[in-house]
């Protein structure tokens, strides 16, 4: 009897012990238990409201969200529509919806008590709402001669002064007077809402900023290679047609790829096919002049990287670092394989450049020099963060030397 007391006693001594471990290895007190279970609601919550706000998205969020509040239901309403209602109350929404309508117009928060929610219902525990509505584009502005009313781009929306386009409400129902800390509560959530939905505002005008940039790259690089391509086929044509033929159809295809108009990435490959097009057309222009070498490792081909992200590097070789140099010049393109990334350099032995000039604008250099680098950087940093953009080497009579790196794979990146 002893010894099954005994072997009990150490039973229970080793689990005192387990779970002593266990507490000290993972969370350890009860409020630090509380501080994970808020973060990792709202990285939940924060998942669909990057999204965009829509039916789905906020169905998705509002369950979170709630559970943030405290609240016993929670509505996401944009003053026309309930877009998702959670928990008890669901009865409720017209009324809701409306306050929410007041709160986007007067952009104030509103308290609701049971007398504004009156109800039929024996078994209704709405007692009160917190309406807030979230953080947007909308500024404070004199609108339709009202103070104080937000206003948009052309002081209406959706026929009413001063709503923003896109503006929204969070809603919390309550089972009792809304207590201050539920207030407070809601303004913070709806705060904290509001600034996940201007982050997907954010995304979307650094894509359209990224698609206006090549558009402008393609202003601004085509114009001085199709002069110069045309006078060059211009004066094979009577000495070599069939020369003239075969600059004619790299022409046609380097322009096809450079004019395309759909995708924002592309892969390694067609990248430096458009570029071999490009150098053909060039070497028509310059002879044994111009000198290319190209060290390319073939695993890194498929590598998706921004459109347009090379091939202004290599004209700029050739239009500002070897056309200014007298005698035969060098231009050398290197794709490596270096682990999770590809390291691509283009390097010239041209005239080289003042490295102040790099980080100013194209336009402003004498006669739009070094144009294309700066918005090769700012795409490269955009997509893959400010660890990726371009590197320059250079000096006067230097030559220059321009490295990226380039991650083998990212999730926005869709060649």
């Amino acid at each position: 009897m002893l010894a099954v007391v005994a072997v009990l006693a150490a039973l229970a001594a080793a689990v005192v012990a387990v779970l002593r471990l266990r507490a000290r290895r993972g969370i350890a007190t009860t409020m630090q238990r509380a501080t994970w279970e808020v973060l990792h609601t709202a990285s939940l919550a924060a998942e669909p409201l990057r999204a965009g706000l829509t039916q789905a998205t906020a169905a998705k969020a509002a369950r979170h969200l709630r559970t943030l509040v405290g609240a016993v239901g929670l509505s996401l309403s944009d003053g026309v529509t309930c877009l998702a209602f959670d928990g008890r109350g669901a009865h409720h929404s017209d009324q809701l919806t409306a306050a929410a309508q007041r709160a986007l117009d007067t952009r104030r928060s509103i308290v609701l008590t049971a007398a504004d929610l009156p109800c039929d219902r024996v078994d209704c525990v709405v007692r009160g709402a917190v309406v807030a509505p979230l953080p947007g584009p909308a500024t404070t502005a004199t609108t339709a001669g009202r103070p104080g009313r937000a206003a948009d781009a052309t002081g209406t929306a959706a026929g009413r002064p001063g709503r923003s386009s896109g503006a929204a409400a969070l809603i919390a129902v309550s089972d009792g007077p809304p207590a201050p800390g539920l207030v407070q509560a809601t303004l913070e959530a709806a705060r904290w809402a509001g600034s996940q939905l201007a982050l997907v505002e954010l995304d979307s005008s650094r894509e359209r900023l990224a698609r206006a940039e090549v558009r402008a790259l393609r202003a601004q690089i085509s114009p001085h290679f199709i002069y110069n391509a045309l006078t060059a086929i211009a004066s094979f044509v009577r000495t070599d047609p069939e020369r003239a033929r075969e600059l004619i159809l790299e022409f046609a295809e380097f322009t096809r790829y450079s004019f395309r108009a759909h995708g924002e990435f592309t892969t390694l490959a067609e990248e430096l096919r458009s570029i071999d097009r490009y150098l053909t057309i060039e070497r028509a222009r310059f002879g044994d002049r111009l000198q290319v070498r190209l060290q390319i490792a073939p695993e890194v081909l498929p590598v998706g990287l921004p459109f347009l992200c090379l091939q202004p590097l290599v004209e700029n070789a050739v239009r500002h670092g070897l056309s200014r140099k007298p005698g035969v010049g060098m231009v050398n393109i290197e794709a490596r394989d270096a682990g999770a990334e590809c390291h691509i350099t283009v390097e010239d032995d041209g005239v080289g450049m003042d490295p102040s000039v790099f980080g100013q604008d194209g336009s402003d250099n004498e006669e739009g020099q070094h144009v294309g680098l700066v918005n090769v950087d700012e795409r490269l940093r955009s997509v893959f963060g400010d660890h990726h953009g371009l590197v320059v080497e250079t000096a006067p009579g230097a030559g220059t030397k321009v490295s990226m790196r380039v991650p083998k794979f990212h999730p926005e990146v869709r060649a």
